[in-house]
């Protein structure tokens, strides 16, 4: 994988538990602008395209001047002055996509928000299959208070994760709510004391992904996100379609030839990563 030049996302590959953490370092406090997005675009092509790779996580150790430690504060809305109402829209909506992308990553994704993690940083968390805070994270979505709305789907998904009630609780009000709050409500899954616990905790967890069949892991999860809000039928039909594709692909009969194997803790040679289009 070339990751050398993703501008601001300083990625550090652990090949040993095939496991991508990229440390948010950029601008004045890890606001998310057009070269952010450019970033995670080339980002998203080479996590796409690396079927080695089995986890990636998203953090931060940046601190402000006041040592105030620092998620992602939101989005750069100083580049926009100037902009007509066209261009504001279209960059709206390509963030819209690609956290999309991001969440539709076909491996296990991890988000640790480290502190201050206000509008698309909070949205951004929307993005994670499982969320680990530090007790340090504050959280919260301004975006009503300056005449817009949480637009990189923080409206349209918000609510699937916590309700309805506090979606519009956090939407309409702007109050700013801590780590503990956040796990809750369901904002995040779990909360840790530091960073540092909260990457042991990341580790941990790419361990037991790593000998998982990539396939299987993709489809599960493709299927897993599909159906939310489906039918019963639906639902149904896209596990059939995602067990058929771990049989059609040889990876159900690696499973049964490596039973015992797999039983005492040692994962056999799965074939490459292959998905459903």
């Amino acid at each position: 994988m070339d990751l050398e030049h993703i501008a601001g996302l300083h990625p550090h590959h652990d090949p040993d538990h095939r496991l991508l953490v990229l440390e948010l370092e950029h601008g004045k406090a890890n606001e998310m602008g057009t070269e952010q997005l450019d970033a995670f675009d080339r980002l998203c092509e080479l996590v796409e395209g690396d079927d080695g790779l089995r986890t990636v996580c998203t953090t931060s150790r940046r601190v402000s001047g006041r040592g105030t430690p620092i998620f992602i504060s939101g989005a750069n809305v100083t580049e926009r002055v100037g902009w007509d109402d066209d261009r504001v829209r279209a960059h709206v909506a390509r963030q819209r996509e690609l956290m999309r992308r991001l969440r539709r990553l076909p491996l296990f994704n991890v988000v640790v928000p480290t502190g201050v993690t206000l509008g698309w940083g909070t949205e951004y968390v929307l993005t994670a299959d499982y969320a680990i805070a530090t007790r340090a994270a504050t959280f919260g979505l301004p975006e009503t208070g300056l005449g817009i709305i949480p637009g990189a789907r923080g409206t349209a998904e918000l609510a699937n994760l916590v309700g309805p009630a506090q979606a519009l609780r956090l939407g309409c009000t702007g109050e700013t709510i801590d780590a503990i709050e956040a796990r809750r409500i369901g904002l995040v899954q779990e909360v840790v004391d530091d960073i540092d616990s909260a990457l042991t905790r990341v580790r941990q967890l790419a361990v037991l992904v790593a000998r998982r069949s990539p396939t299987a892991v993709a489809a599960y999860k493709q299927a897993l996100l599909d159906g939310l809000g489906a039918g019963e039928d639906e639902r149904l039909a896209l596990e059939r379609a995602a067990y058929e594709l771990t049989v059609e692909t040889g990876e159900a009969a690696i499973g049964r030839a490596s039973f015992a194997d797999i039983r005492a803790g040692v994962a056999p040679s799965w074939g490459p990563r292959r998905q459903r289009s």
